[in-house]
């Protein structure tokens, strides 16, 4: 692979965050509060939401699955041997990162680093990949 994010399969990776979706969100949120308020005002609150999200969620690549953090306290375990296939959704500006588990799908809105978290997709779960 031939990425400035490449590191050994073993040692794990934390994803930094991306403001870009929340702050996209609420720069949005303006000029629809002229056009419809409830409108605009829902936009808002999801990009508020989204930007909490984005200050208090991390990804952790280990060696064996992709742990999700609220902040030092482990919420999510996805091990990869569970997973069959992933994508990441509109790359020219990614929004939304989804993976298919044997039992569950997954959608996570990107909150962090995306090409980061190809470089880690790809290294990590290449034979699932899109």
């Amino acid at each position: 692979m031939n990425s400035p994010f490449a590191i050994a399969p073993t040692d794990p990776v934390q994803l930094a965050p991306s403001y870009r979706l929340p702050i996209g969100l609420l720069l949005l949120a303006l000029p629809l509060v002229w056009l419809q308020v409830w409108v605009g005002a829902a936009v808002g609150l999801f990009g508020v939401f989204l930007l909490v999200q984005t200050a208090t969620l991390r990804l952790h690549f280990t060696d064996t699955a992709l742990d999700i953090f609220h902040g030092e306290t482990r919420i999510r375990r996805f091990p990869y041997q569970d997973w069959q296939n992933w994508a990441i959704f509109w790359p020219p500006v990614p929004i939304l990162f989804y993976f298919k588990e044997v039992n569950s799908i997954h959608f996570l809105p990107i909150l962090f680093d995306p090409k980061a978290l190809q470089a880690c997709l790809e290294q990590r779960c290449p034979t699932v990949s899109e």
